[in-house]
Order: C-alpha cells, then structure tokens, then sequence
C-alpha cells in the first residue's frame, strides 16, 4: 500500500457514503455504501480476504468516497453508480439499458403503448422492467386485444380536422380519435384502464366492466354493453391463466436463488392480488464465493432501482444485512410502508422454496443451453481448424458476398465471426463501383481488393503513429476466409490478395449446391460430414453474408423507388425530394407529417405540403 492511500485511510470520515475502489490505471473496479466510511473501508486492509474480495482488494491502487447524510442516500448514491459504470467486481445484473419497459405516452393528448428500453425523465408512465422484449409484445396485444387503443404515431389533439383513419377504426380495434369522434376524457379514461391492468389490477378493472356493464344495460345502451361484455370476457380469459398463489390478496414479490460453481440464478414470483401474475429468471455471473445474504442484498438494489411498481411485501430466503435501509428506501419510493421478510414456516416459506427449486432449474437449463452454443461455436472452430488441415483455429472469419439485380445496384457484403460469433460491429458493405452489368467474379475480385488495401494502408499508418492494428477499420486481418460461390469466384479472389501480397491467408470458396469447400489448387473439394458442428457454423457464416448484403441491395432499390415515387407528386422536383428525405427520412413519416410540418421543410410551401398529402391519401 502506498502512503497516499495510507493517509486517505487513516483520514476516513466516520459518516455514512459511498466508497469507490480503482485499479492502478484509474479504472473503477468496485463501489459500496457504508453507513461508516472509516470502519468499512479499513476492513478491506486490515483483514485478510479470499476468493473474489481478495482478488478485488489486490487489485486496488486508490480509492475515492462521497459522504452521504444518511444510509439510505448512500444506497441510492451506489445504486446510481454501479448502474453508470459497472465495475468489475460488483455483483451486476444484465445491463439495465437493454432491459425492455411498457412506456404510456401520458404527454400526448390522445397516449398510445410502446416498448421502450429507457426511462426518461418526463410525464409518460413507465411500466416494467419486463425480462423480454417477447413478455412485452404479448402484454402489449393483450392490452390490444381489451381497450380500442391507437397504434398510430400521429400527432393528434382535440378538436383538430378529422382524418382519414386506419384499418384498425374499421375493425373496431381503435376508437378513431384522428376522426374526431371521440372526446379526450373519455379516451383518458380508457388509459387509466390501461394503467390499472398494466399495475396487475385486473380483478379491479374486472369489476368496474361489470358495473358499467350492467349501467348501460338498464341505460338501453345495448352497444355499449356488447364492447364491456367482450372486454369482461378479455379480461376473464387473462385470469383463468394466473394460479391462485396466495391466500393473502396482498400485492408481494417472492425472491430465491440457488448457487452454482461460479453464477447464481434468481427466481422472482410477480403475485398480485393473491395470483401469480409473472416470474422472472436473472443470471448472476462470478459469484463463486460470494455468501449468498450478500448476492440477495445486491439483487434486491439492482433490480428495484429502476422499477416501476413496488408491492407491500418481499419474501426472501435469507435475511440480509441491509434489510432496514432497503426497506426505507423501497417505501420512501411508493410512498407507503414495504416490509421484506425472511419466511420460516407455512404458505409463504413453501412460496420461497418454490421460487428456489425454479432457480435451481433455471442455472441447470442455462448450463446446458451454454454448453450447447459452446459446441456449436468454439468446439465448431476447432473441428473445422482440424478438416481443412490449417495451422491455427480460425479465431476471425471473414466471409464475402455479392448482390444485385441483373447487374444493376451491384454491392458486396463482408461478415465477421470471432470465435464462432457473429461480431457485427466489424461487419462491412461496398458498393461495387468499376464492374459494369452481372459479373460476380469481377465483383468479388473488386470487393475483396479493396478490403484488403484498405487494410494495409491502415496497418501502415498505425504502425507510423505507434498504434495497434486492432485499432483500424479494415487493419484486422483474418485467420480465414469463405468466398460464396465456387471455383470462379475463388479464384477471383485469390488474384486480387495474390495482387496485394496477402494470399497467405487461408481462404476457401463454398460452393451451394452441394454446400462443398474448395481450396487453392484443389480440384477435388473438402466435404464436411452432414451433421458437423463445423459444417453448421460454416453455413451460418455464408447465409448471415448473403443476409447482410441482400439487405443492403434491397435498401438501395428500395430508395430509388422511393425517389422515382416522390417525382411523381406534382409540384416535388429532386431538390425538394432531397430536403424531404433529410427532414423526416422515410415516406412512412412524411404520410403522418401535417401541411404545416411539410411546408417548413426548406424549398418547401404551403401549395406543395397539400399536393403532397393529397398524392399520399387520395
């Protein structure tokens, strides 16, 4: 330890905050709160730690903290961190970006439901967080399925000129409020609705149909009655999926886990009103000694730091040592009293040893699943390193592919795979620029020439700036590579990296028919046994090339289509047809846009915006 970090240690607050560990080049490696900075942070350096604790403390070259005035904003402060840098050895759950939510667009007049994988500070409800973007779609169609909810993206207000509306008004699965017909309470209305099932109300919502029901009933209303009626039966439907899993009709979150050798699973029941409503699986990675009140406490604070709903009760399987700071934070969040609880005996410990046997289930399915993509993609590497006789495994594959249409919008495509992984950042697309009409051996000739210097000439400059090549866009170059097409396109490939001085590299063309490999000098091609594991990562590679590049052809068509249909429009030239694209960059928003958005658009005005949405509506 050096005397820096000694004084800082012997200078440490006796006051709650939050301690931030760094590696020798700066970088954040842990952060925990303490409700005192000066024992807690000593601890580390005066006792001899083990496991991954021991490697942590090992590795700490300084240290920084942040004084809190209580506990609970230590915890909220941690929280807040680990969430912005997830340090290496904090027990981290998967990043919280890519985790989806429900969003209820409550700022708008007339709100709609999205997917949405950021909470932003603003007036909309967030529901969530869901564990799958699958789970929110199903909710989503569910909701659908309910409430007469729009789809649309228009921009809607109250007492604006009706428009012309979509399917869904004629299929009665939206109300129409772009025709006028609906007044902005009553659509409200419907949204909180919306936000009562979301919240897991369903028995609630249930009732109020029923009651409603009944009210137009005994009104004449015989119309009205029919929708509620189908609504109740929606709803119903809904329920008689959730199993009673409580006799108590309290709203509570059931958590449990089981260890394994180095990752934990987490079971989490959603019970809403005494019904199952959701469970929830997580995985917990580098956990191998971490004692298990420990990974609860670190779960509990990442997975409620950015929810939406908090219930009454938590039920786990272990107290924990922050059990009271939690449950303070966790209240002072809903705004009522939420108490976590450690069950030993009846309904609700049989509830926790569930969630248990489920996470014990849950890491077993995982394990096996991990040890099957491992076969199909690192024990595949192996397997095809050792059929075409090469050197070394065959960490980075490139694979080329040309598309286009009679010759005409020719483009190429290059994949990645890094350890038998798709790697799309490193993908690439060209344009083919000197080949004129269908010629895909001069094509591919072209294409992989100038991926390859390009390459050389970022190796060089790399070099002169003292720079690794892994730095560059193109100065990677790859253990192998797979040419789609046979002998001919391989060839041409061949010429041009025997041009640049690189054709030392193993590079194969796979030929489609009978999915066969050929190699330089070879007549004979290289089969690969049917059901191998090298075979299937050897396709996955040529089918993931052509995706790449059909889309890239497809998406230029589609454009100049596109650009023929705007010319056609009375009164939009190419000029205009530019300065559109760049301000709403598809037609789709264009056909939403009102005449005043259109006529702002630069070249634009006001005769031109109403030809426009004539051409678009009829």
């Amino acid at each position: 330890m050096n005397k820096e970090m000694e004084t800082k240690l012997k200078n440490l607050p006796d006051t709650p905050g939050v301690y931030i560990m760094k590696d020798q080049n700066g970088k954040i490696i842990y952060i925990g709160k303490a409700i005192s900075l000066k024992n807690r942070v000593r601890q580390y350096f005066r006792t001899t730690h083990t496991g991954k604790v021991g490697a942590m403390v090992a590795n700490v070259s300084d240290f920084d903290y942040i004084l809190t005035d209580t506990e609970v904003e230590a915890l909220i402060l941690e929280c807040n961190l680990i969430k912005k840098h997830r340090p290496r050895y904090n027990i981290l759950l998967k990043d919280d970006k890519h985790y989806p939510y429900i969003e209820v667009t409550a700022e708008e007049e007339y709100p709609r439901i999205r997917l949405t994988r950021k909470i932003k500070k603003d007036r909309n409800k967030y529901f969530g967080p869901y564990t799958s973007a699958r789970a929110v779609r199903e909710t989503m169609e569910a909701i659908r399925r309910i409430f007469p909810i729009r789809t649309c993206n228009r921009k809607i207000r109250e007492g604006q000129p009706a428009e012309r509306p979509c399917l869904n008004y004629y299929i009665r699965q939206c109300w129409g409020p772009c025709r006028g017909n609906v007044k902005k309470s009553d659509y409200q209305a419907m949204i909180k609705d919306v936000c009562r099932f979301l919240d897991g109300r369903q028995e609630d919502l249930l009732d109020e149909f029923r009651r409603k029901m009944t009210e137009a009933s005994e009104n004449l209303q015989f119309e009205r009655a029919s929708v509620l009626r189908d609504q109740i039966r929606a709803v119903e439907k809904i329920l008689e999926g959730q199993k009673i899993i409580s006799t108590s009709m309290e709203d509570q979150d059931v958590i449990a886990l089981f260890q394994g050798f180095n990752r934990t699973a987490v079971q989490v029941f959603l019970i809403r009103g005494g019904k199952l409503i959701s469970s929830e699986r997580h995985i917990l990675e580098e956990t191998g000694e971490t004692q298990q009140k420990d990974i609860i406490g670190s779960f509990l604070k990442q997975f409620y730091a950015d929810s939406t709903f908090f219930p009454r009760e938590i039920w786990i399987q272990q107290d924990i040592d922050d059990h009271k700071v939690i449950e303070e934070w966790l209240s002072e969040r809903k705004g009522s009293k939420v108490t976590i609880r450690c069950p030993q005996r009846g309904e609700k410990h049989k509830l926790v040893q569930m969630a248990e046997r489920n996470a014990e289930e849950t890491l077993k399915t995982y394990e096996r699943k991990e040890e099957r993509e491992k076969e199909r993609t690192e024990g595949a590497v192996l397997e095809l390193k050792e059929a075409l006789s090469l050197e070394h495994a065959p960490v980075r594959m490139e694979a080329f592919d040309i598309s286009n249409t009679q010759g005409a919008q020719s483009v190429a495509s290059m994949v990645v795979f890094e350890n038998g992984r798709p790697a799309r950042k490193e993908y690439r697309r060209f344009r083919i620029k000197m080949v004129e009409g269908p010629n895909d051996f001069a094509s591919m000739a072209e294409v992989v020439e100038r991926r390859f210097r390009r390459g050389l000439e970022e190796r060089k400059k790399l070099k002169e700036e003292g720079r690794n090549f892994s730095e560059g866009k193109f100065s990677k170059f790859p253990d192998l590579i797979i040419i789609d097409g046979g002998k001919g396109q391989l060839g041409a490939a061949l010429g041009s990296m025997s041009k640049l001085g690189v054709e030392c590299i193993p590079t194969f063309g796979l030929a489609k028919e009978f999915e066969e490999l050929y190699a330089r000098g070879e007549s004979d091609p290289i089969i690969l046994p049917r059901r191998s594991n090298a075979l299937h990562l050897v396709q996955r590679i040529r089918d993931e090339a052509h995706r790449f590049a059909i889309t890239f052809h497809r998406s230029l068509r589609d454009k100049n289509d596109l650009h023929s249909v705007l010319l056609d429009v009375p009164g939009i030239g190419p000029k205009r047809m530019r300065e559109l694209m760049k301000a709403f960059g598809s037609v789709e928003r264009m056909k939403q846009a009102d005449p005043e958005e259109l006529s702002r658009v630069n070249g634009m005005n006001h005769k031109a915006a109403e030809s426009l949405i004539r051409f678009f509506r009829g």
